[in-house]
C-alpha cells in the first residue's frame, strides 16, 4: 500500500509542477500582450487571475478523480483498505490474548 501512496504523491507533485509551468507561461504571454499594447496591466492581471482560478478548480477535480480511480484500482486488485487492516489486527490481538489465556490455564 505504501507504493500506491508514493505513486499518488508523485502524481500530485506532477500536477503541482504543471500548475507552476502553466502560471509562468500565462504570465509570459500576458506580459508580451502588455508590451505590445494589446491589453493594459490591469486587464492582464485580471486575465491571469481568472485563468489560474479556473485551472486550480479543474486541477482539484482532477485530483479527486485520480484518488477515486486509485481507490477503485486498489479495490479491484484486492488491496485491503487501512480500516480493514486495522480491524483484522484488532481481531488478531484478541485471538492471541485468548490463546495465551488458554495456554496459561493449561499450565496451572
Amino acid at each position: 500500500m505504501n507504493n500506491t501512496e508514493n505513486l499518488l504523491k508523485q502524481l500530485l507533485m506532477i500536477g503541482i509542477g504543471t500548475t507552476s509551468l502553466v502560471a509562468e507561461k500565462i504570465q509570459e504571454v500576458t506580459n508580451q500582450w502588455v508590451q505590445d499594447g494589446t491589453i493594459n496591466s490591469d486587464q492582464a492581471k485580471t486575465f491571469v487571475d481568472d485563468i489560474m482560478q479556473q485551472f486550480r478548480s479543474e486541477q482539484g477535480n482532477w485530483e479527486e478523480q485520480m484518488q477515486r480511480q486509485m481507490r477503485n484500482v486498489m479495490e479491484d486488485m484486492g488491496v485491503a483498505r487501512q480500516s480493514e487492516v486495522d480491524e483484522l489486527l484488532g481481531r488478531l490481538d484478541r485471538l492471541e490474548r485468548k490463546v495465551r489465556d488458554l495456554e496459561n490455564r493449561n499450565w496451572r
